[in-house]
Formats: structure tokens, sequence, C-alpha cells
């Protein structure tokens, strides 16, 4: 049996990707069942007003990543609740290895290792930290693709609506209750474009500080000022 798999992407301003992004999650091939819901937190719904496939729903939230993936798994129908940013892209046959360790029975849910989409050697040491730190801590971030059973999700609270660290917090509650995480050793292809923006050793300094600040008990409203 392959499970229903609900593919929530949250999005702000994502208009000029999000049909390309929608093509290539409609392109991966699957034995199951495949809904994807893409959640707005623009109150003029730019980015769904571009949405080309019929078969996408569209959810009108506000805006932050929290309450938007939460928007879309209350309006999941799937057994399994995939959270996917606009920019990062799936390996080929992962939603096949979703539903095979889901099978398994005793994982909750898991992600997959993160890969980004430049040539850059500098990205291949980031890659290589970001697969150590999941396995070693078995918490992966937002834009490692992290898949999870509805049940669990919602048993547990769903996503706490922080502005930043909404992922931390959620694998902070899976280990509190025991819950176990697999992470898929298939790259996603996540965009370098913030590092880019930021640049690279700053941008991933910044995040390990912010990370290291929250694990600290510092709320992620006071971080926020140096996420922007």
């Amino acid at each position: 049996m392959n499970y229903r798999i609900s593919i929530i992407v949250p999005v702000l301003n994502e208009a000029p990707i999000i049909n390309q992004a929608l093509s290539s999650i409609f392109d991966l091939p699957y034995d199951g069942e495949v809904e994807v819901i893409v959640v707005d937190g623009s109150p003029d719904g730019e980015t769904l007003s571009v949405i080309e496939k019929s078969e996408v729903r569209k959810v009108l939230g506000k805006k932050g990543r929290a309450h938007q993936m939460n928007q879309g798994a209350i309006n999941a129908s799937g057994d399994i609740l995939l959270f996917l940013h606009a920019d990062t892209e799936l390996p080929k046959n992962a939603l096949n290895k979703i539903s095979s360790v889901m099978r398994k029975g005793y994982f909750v849910g898991g992600a997959f290792d993160l890969g980004i989409k430049s040539e850059r050697p500098i990205f291949r040491l980031i890659e290589i930290a970001a697969s150590l730190r999941s396995r070693l801590t078995g918490a992966p971030y937002g834009d490692q693709a992290i898949f999870i059973r509805k049940d669990y999700f919602h048993s547990i609270g769903d996503f706490k609506e922080i502005p930043l660290m909404e992922d931390v917090e959620l694998m902070r509650r899976i280990k509190k209750t025991r819950g176990k995480i697999y992470i898929i050793p298939d790259r996603v292809k996540t965009s370098p474009r913030r590092w880019e923006k930021e640049g690279v050793i700053y941008c991933t300094l910044r995040n390990w500080a912010l990370i290291t600040l929250y694990s600290m008990g510092i709320p992620a409203e006071k971080l926020l000022k140096f996420y922007k």
C-alpha cells in the first residue's frame, strides 16, 4: 500500500518560480495518490493568481511560514504531509521513498539530505555539514523537505506559529515524544539565492548563531531582527 501524500508549499512573492516548481512536483513518479496545496501568505494572493495547473489546491493564509504550513495541513486529505519550500526541488523518486520509509511503521516522519543548486565548492561543504548534523541530531531543517504522518503532526500540536525556527521547535517536540525521524540519503536541491544575496559565509554563520541562541532559550521573536 502506498500512502496518499499531501505536498504543502508555503509561498510569499514566488510568482516567478511557482509554475516551474509545481511542474517538477507533478513530474515525480509515484504509485499512490498525491495532492498539492499551495498556501499564499500575501493578502492579494499574488502567487496563487499565476498558478497554471488546475489540480493544485489554492489556499490564502496570513503571512508566516508556520501559519501557512498549518493552514495547508488543515486542508490536507493525505496520510502523509510533505512540507516543501517553493525554491526546493525533490529528488526524482522522492515520493516512493517516503512511502517506503513510512510503511516500516516505526518512523513518524523524516526528511532528505540537503543539496544546493550551485557548482561552487563551498556549497559542497555546507551540504556535508548539513548531512552530518541531521544524522547526529535527528533534527532536519525545513529546507530538507520535512515529511510527517498527519495524525501524529496534529497530535503534537502542529507547527508552533513563531516567526522563525518553527522547524527546530517541531523537532524538539518530536524528540520529547520519542518519535523517530529518518533521513533519506537522496538530496533535495534548494536555491542558493539567500546565501548568494547575503554572502555565503555570513549567511551560514548567522544561521548557526541563531540556532544556537534559540537552543539557549532566546525567543524566536527576538531573533527575527537578525534574520531579515
